[in-house]
């Protein structure tokens, strides 16, 4: 079975909790095939795995401790799978894997996606260099002490696995060259015939990870148009559309990802590939159950399939089932470790409230990220971490090391326009959203710049704000025509900046379909703003039960408080908001203060 395909059987890995902490400086990055979680789907590439690799368990030592014993509830089959295939397995070191992108949806409630990007090749030069330099240092180590010899000769044999590692590489590298003409030729031959051929080295996903995304997509078409009965390049095009629609804000590009997936299981209805990028798209579409029926499906044809492993913890995580999500992430951690995996497996333990566990993970991904996808990714999530804690010197701090690897990427642009907001940078916070919005009218920066100019309150800027808010009802219903779920994004705009009554009717729809933090928050305040404050706040209550440190969730409990008649709670969790973070919103941070400030939240 051909490895870029990730049709065969991986190498055997330890338990996390058994490996050491990687040295930093050895890459290993997930690929996206184009784009999904951020919320999420991803596209394959491919990357070099030794041994060696680390794992997001080995960042937090409570969290390693029973990695291996992650198994989902309800998947005893891929556990078993999960099992059979490690044991039957021999080691693999240096076989090529495919990555994907990372896309998790509805971290913040207005399902942002995060993508990464695949790794690097080695040429082995260095390594012959290290295996010259290492065995010389083994010979003259005996002379030395027996703690020097030991650490020469490891060196030394270290140096040498290297070696064979980039040899075999460089030979699997020649042959799939080799293997990939026979094929284009073997399918020109056969034009005409009804035998779909899969010519997967031609159509890597890489290659839409490595440069331009439109052109990436081109010359798919390209290629499809000569090789037409390629399943895995169909199945590649369907995950570039996602992506293209995350990161262009374009929903309308859903329907062709959709027409691209259905021709490639039409060519071949097994291909774990295709199943995968479809899990990913109901995932991008805000459809968690179907998302989540798709990954089971692509894991039964391969339990190693890292995009039906990312975009099964993702609709766990959004159907609100934490304990499951867990148990799969880790199983993921064991069977696919790398930065889509680490990602996940950060804000699983953040939902927790488990930060340093988190951050830590987080700090790992980053050690081990080499591509400017994979850094700009896995640094925008560090500036998110860090602004979710008030910490706003961090946050930007993060954000311009995304913005350095990829001055366009999304997250890392508007976090930092949040984040100077509350440093009270308003102006370059109001420059940097506008020009967000230009590109990307999504909910998100919408909101933020509409809320920023009626904080600013000069002349004109309600009637700008108001703009900002139609613009989100435009992007909904242009959404929802594509097949996209927005009621959480509805529930959470409206609430506050447009009609009341359909705020509470979206949001009772989204929480009927999937119980989450972000559910229970948008519920409850949809309920407080209709005037249904005791109704409101089981709802409010139940979005701050987990742990999850969120300063929109803890001043929307304290308003909600505060009105259903418990002053002393309200100003409790009034306070913990402003603590937690002063600046979370132009409007809320103001409001926040202004209720502690009241006879009765005093009392």
């Amino acid at each position: 079975m051909s490895p870029r395909t990730n049709d065969g059987e991986p190498e055997p890995t330890r338990p996390a909790c058994a490996r050491p902490a990687p040295v930093t400086g050895r890459p290993v990055t997930g690929a996206p095939d184009s784009d999904t979680e951020t919320s999420g789907t991803e596209a394959s590439g491919t990357r070099t795995v030794t041994g060696d690799e680390p794992r997001a368990a080995d960042a937090g030592t409570d969290a390693g401790t029973d990695a291996g014993a992650g198994t989902e509830a309800g998947a005893v089959p891929l556990a078993e799978a999960d099992t059979d295939a490690r044991a039957a397995s021999p080691t693999a070191a240096g076989a090529d894997r495919d990555g994907t992108e990372h896309d998790e949806t509805g971290h913040d409630g207005t399902g942002h996606d995060r993508t990464g990007h695949d790794g690097t090749e080695h040429d082995g030069t260095d390594a012959d260099a290290d295996a010259r330099d290492a065995a010389g240092e083994a010979e003259a180590a005996v002379e030395a002490g027996a703690d020097d010899r030991v650490a020469a000769v490891r060196r030394a044999g270290a140096a040498g696995r290297r070696w064979r590692a980039a040899q075999l590489t460089a030979c699997a590298a020649m042959l799939a060259v080799a293997l990939t003409a026979g094929v284009i030729a073997l399918g020109a031959a056969r034009e005409g015939r009804d035998t779909p051929v899969a010519t997967a080295a031609a159509v890597s996903p890489g290659l839409l990870a490595g440069g331009d995304l439109d052109a990436s997509i081109t010359a798919l078409q390209a290629h499809l148009r000569a090789q037409p009965r390629d399943f895995g390049g169909w199945a590649t095009l369907g995950l570039a559309y996602v992506e293209q629609a995350r990161t262009k804000g374009d929903p309308s590009r859903y329907p062709q990802a959709e027409q691209a997936l259905k021709r490639s299981l039409s060519l071949r209805s097994d291909n774990d590939q295709a199943l995968a990028g479809r899990a990913a798209l109901a995932a991008a579409r805000h459809d968690f159950a179907d998302a989540l029926l798709l990954a089971d499906r692509a894991l039964r044809q391969n339990p190693y399939n890292e995009r039906a492993l990312c975009s099964r913890i993702d609709a766990l995580v959004e159907l609100g089932r934490y304990d499951d999500a867990e148990a799969a992430v880790k199983l993921a951690d064991l069977r696919r470790p790398g930065v889509p995996v680490f990602t996940r497996y950060a804000y699983v333990h953040e939902l927790r409230g488990d930060v340093a566990t988190a951050r830590r993970v987080l700090e790992r991904a980053l050690a081990a990220s080499t591509s400017p996808g994979d850094i700009a990714y896995v640094a925008a999530q560090l500036g998110q971490l860090a602004w979710n804690q008030g910490d706003y010197a961090t946050a930007l701090t993060h954000y311009a090391r995304a913005l350095a690897a990829d001055e366009n990427y999304l997250p890392a642009l508007e976090g930092r326009a949040r984040a100077q907001a509350a440093s009270g940078r308003q102006a370059e916070a109001v420059e940097g959203l506008e020009l967000i919005v230009a590109r990307y009218p999504l909910p998100g920066p919408l909101v933020e710049l509409g809320e920023l100019y009626e904080a600013r309150g000069r002349a004109g800027d309600k009637e700008k704000a108001e703009e900002q808010y139609t613009l989100v009802d435009a992007w909904t219903a242009i959404a929802r025509a594509n097949g996209v779920n927005a009621d959480l994004d509805t529930a959470l705009a409206a609430a506050d900046h447009g009609d009341r009554a359909t705020a509470l009717r979206a949001a009772r729809d989204d929480w009927s379909r999937r119980h989450t933090v972000h559910t229970a928050d948008a519920l409850a305040w949809a309920l407080h703003v209709n005037g249904k404050d005791a109704e409101a706040l089981p709802y409010a209550r139940q979005a701050t039960a987990t742990g999850f440190r969120n300063a929109a969730f803890l001043y929307h409990r304290g308003v909600i408080e505060k009105a259903a008649g418990h002053p002393a709670d309200a100003r409790t969790h009034l306070a913990a908001a402003l603590k937690l973070n002063p600046g979370f919103s132009p409007l809320g941070a103001r409001q926040a203060r202004a209720a502690l400030k009241t006879p009765e939240a005093g009392k």
